[in-house]
């Protein structure tokens, strides 16, 4: 079992998608989507920069992997069992506008991207990312991030990227914490950071907060 963490700088419920009893990480942060596997936890702690405050020793969500699938049988698995995890972008309700199954491959051999929070620019990275992992025991505070005790503060992952190795020592320790701070799994007991940049007064045809994309780039080339 281990244990990944990295700063959540855009928590806009769509990478983690934490909606329909089903957390999600289907886009962004590639490495991790391609290295966790079941059993293996991935925590999103808060940003410095965060709409509401310096949260950075906080933990926005964490998810232990329960199910691993590559893109296209995620696309499958939705169509299926979870419809509303495919994007509706011109919904007037927010869960549905923020979908993260947003590659298509019903079409042919080569996805094809859905209107969502990601554009063009996004794809080679989420692509690359290849897997989406699940989870049915996930944690997600958005924004009511919880702090970190002093013991655990050493997960932090101030930087771009992300940490693995270097959590071993404290993965049981997590998860014992975690598990009994008396929070029921598989709830929102917080909405996403960024839920207000979604707001219906906006045209959310055009409506996409501007991620990061160096952040995915250097994760993309790191070593977990």
């Amino acid at each position: 079992m281990r244990l990944f963490s990295y700063c959540l700088r855009y928590d806009d419920g769509a990478a983690p998608n934490p909606f329909w009893e089903l957390c999600t990480l289907a886009i962004c942060k590639p490495v991790i989507r391609r290295a966790a596997n079941i059993g293996d936890w991935v925590i999103g702690l808060g940003s410095t920069q965060s709409p509401i405050g310096n949260i950075n020793d906080c933990i926005v969500y964490a998810m232990q992997v329960t199910d691993k699938m590559t893109l296209r049988k995620y696309d499958e698995f939705c169509r299926v069992h979870c419809p509303h995890k495919i994007p509706k972008w011109n919904s007037e309700i927010f869960e549905y506008r923020v979908g993260d199954c947003i590659y298509d491959y019903s079409q042919g051999e080569q996805p094809v991207l859905r209107p969502s929070v990601h554009d063009i620019s996004n794809q080679e990275t989420d692509l690359g990312g290849i897997n989406v992992l699940m989870s049915r025991h996930f944690y997600y505070f958005g924004d009511k991030p919880v702090h970190l005790p002093d013991p655990l503060t050493s997960i932090v992952h101030k930087n771009q990227g992300h940490k693995s190795t270097a959590n071993q020592p404290y993965v049981i320790r997590f998860v014992t914490w975690i598990n009994n701070l008396g929070y029921t799994p598989n709830q929102l007991h917080g909405q996403p950071q960024l839920k207000k940049e979604y707001t219906l007064e906006r045209d959310v045809s055009s409506c996409r907060p501007q991620r990061d994309r160096q952040d995915d780039k250097i994760d993309k080339k790191s070593n977990c």
